[in-house]
């Protein structure tokens, strides 16, 4: 098939199928002409890599999700350790957040919101920290 029918059945833009292509993650066969053929093992490969960048996995974590993925011989817990590691990641970054959120608040709470040109956010904002 060709790629756009690959992005149809995958769910994944051409564009993105082409990057996925040009770093190794895919190797789609080529036609007499030059064009690229998809066989319905690219197509679980790029709803895999799909679902995998949907839970925020990075590039070389998708690459290492996949190599295990092919491998039959693969232990489970080099699988789960790449998924607890980015769960790690992903705690952190919403700890991040949190505190963002909670600093805002502060920020908007302080703020009278009216006529006056005094505005504690900007001088938050401005203070060297």
């Amino acid at each position: 098939m060709n790629i756009g029918e690959a992005a149809r059945r995958s769910g994944l833009p051409t564009k993105t199928i082409r990057y996925y292509e040009d770093i190794g993650l895919v190797r789609a066969l080529r036609d007499t002409n030059g064009y690229r053929a998809f066989v319905d093992a690219d197509i679980h490969k790029l709803t895999f890599l799909s679902r995998a960048r949907a839970l925020g996995f990075s590039i070389q974590d998708c690459r290492n999700l996949l190599t295990l993925w092919e491998d039959q011989d693969r232990a489970s817990s080099d699988v789960k350790r790449i998924a607890r590691e980015h769960l790690s990641v992903i705690d952190q970054k919403v700890a991040e957040l949190e505190d963002m959120r909670a600093s805002l608040s502060d920020l908007i709470d302080s703020c009278a919101g009216d006529d006056r040109p005094d505005c504690p956010i900007l001088k938050d904002l401005a203070a060297s920290k």
